[in-house]
């Protein structure tokens, strides 16, 4: 294991006599990498999440509980053990759409539930079936995770581009290097040993 010194902050930018062009290079590089990379996923993250907590507070305004009657008894017997309770089953519904017409649909009810039994539906603007919104919390849950999320994946695009930026600098640096001992090594031959 190699010895480091302490690490000085902003290295890339001080003087230095042995600093050469590519130095300079990649201390911007790496500048413009990270401000890209920081600015690409606060933004991308920001306008995720915005559109995410639009869209669910959307369907909270738009979709409604509508009252529902099971056309047929659901399948299965009714719970009678509590382990059971948690049991859903899908079962055909009719309900009312908005617009007056009759619709029909499948969702999930109790074991053994009697045909005709009421049951609370939800549905969109047309009258379809929908899931139950998500409540202000779970929104807002939803919105922060899908957020972070696309911010990261905005983010990981720049950050790839600089290392890989990086990366090919490094073997420029080293091929710059390899022509420098290839000139002076002949130079030296003579004087060590």
């Amino acid at each position: 294991m190699a010895f480091r010194g302490p690490k000085v902050w902003l290295w890339r930018w001080r003087r230095n006599p042995l600093r050469r062009r590519a130095d300079r290079v990649e201390a911007w590089v790496v500048l413009a990498a990270w401000t890209v990379t920081v600015l690409a996923g606060v933004l991308a993250g920001l306008a995720t999440a915005r559109t995410v907590e639009h869209g669910l507070a959307r369907e909270r305004a738009e979709w409604r509980p509508a009252a529902a009657r099971l056309s047929e008894p659901a399948p299965g017997r009714a719970a009678d053990r509590p382990e059971d309770a948690g049991e859903r089953v899908w079962a055909e519904v009719a309900w009312t759409a908005p617009d007056g017409s009759a619709r029909s649909g499948q969702v999930r009810v109790n074991p053994g539930t009697d045909a005709g039994t009421a049951v609370t539906v939800w549905t969109d603007h047309r009258g379809r079936l929908v899931s139950p919104p998500a409540s202000a919390s779970q929104a807002e849950l939803r919105s922060t995770l899908i957020g972070g999320l696309g911010g990261l994946s905005a983010a990981a695009v720049p950050f790839a581009a600089g290392r890989a930026l990086r990366r090919r600098l490094e073997e420029r640096r080293l091929e710059l290097w390899d022509l420098a001992w290839a000139r002076f090594d002949p130079l030296w031959r003579g004087r060590t040993g």
